[in-house]
């Protein structure tokens, strides 16, 4: 396809969508056409299973029919949204995408990173991201970014204990060894200027090796 699909990874209150909002921003004034999304959601059918997903009601939720629902919401958000905005050229920069779900259902829930895999491939159709960046931050700090961030939703994810989002950095840090062609880490415990700035960096180190974006 002649877009490109940069997608964006961490724990909870790594700072991930603050900085690609500023990121869509920027590039937009740069001329660049920029379609900024978000898993699960995106679109409208993607939008309310996020809602089934997230509700802080629904903790009695089974694991795998979580993972079940973020693939349906994906397969959806990826026909609708992702693939024909990639076919138009554009730059999609996208909040979550499978690793994802292979974090937080395969390896955090223990499912099996495989397991979660093979379930997404069939979503997905083999459409992986071009580039992934991966914000780290340690648990505790993020849980406490969301304490003090009063706009931002808490959803059921949040509500988990400690040692579940500990398992998840964990399931992270095994994707960066599994795909280390494609996910780059970044530091999200530094100051949110750097931070922004390193993956400011990358994301124009991605589009200056790609020349069919539309400008």
């Amino acid at each position: 396809m002649q877009g490109l699909f940069i997608t964006i990874e961490g724990p909870e209150g790594a700072g991930k969508t603050t900085i690609l909002q500023k990121l869509a921003e920027e590039l937009e004034e740069k001329k660049f056409n920029v379609v900024l999304t978000r898993e699960p959601g995106g679109i409208q059918i993607s939008e309310q299973i996020r809602q089934v997903i997230l509700d802080p009601n629904h903790t009695a939720m089974d694991s795998r029919t979580e993972a079940l629902l973020y693939a349906a919401a994906r397969r959806q958000h990826l026909i609708e949204k992702v693939v024909p905005a990639l076919e138009r050229g554009s730059i999609v920069l996208c909040d979550r995408f499978i690793d994802s779900s292979l974090a937080y259902q395969g390896y955090a829930r223990g499912l099996g990173i495989d397991e979660i895999f093979t379930i997404n491939q069939f979503a997905i159709q083999d459409l992986m991201p071009d580039k992934t960046l991966y914000f780290d931050i340690e648990p505790e700090m993020g849980l406490k970014r969301i304490e003090k961030h009063k706009g931002r939703e808490i959803n059921r994810l949040d509500l988990e204990e400690l040692d579940f989002h500990h398992r998840v950095r964990e399931g992270y840090k095994t994707l960066l060894k599994m795909f280390p062609n494609r996910i780059v880490e970044i530091d999200a415990s530094e100051p949110f200027e750097t931070v922004y700035m390193h993956a400011k960096r990358l994301v124009e180190e991605i589009i200056a090796k790609k020349d069919t974006l539309r400008i």
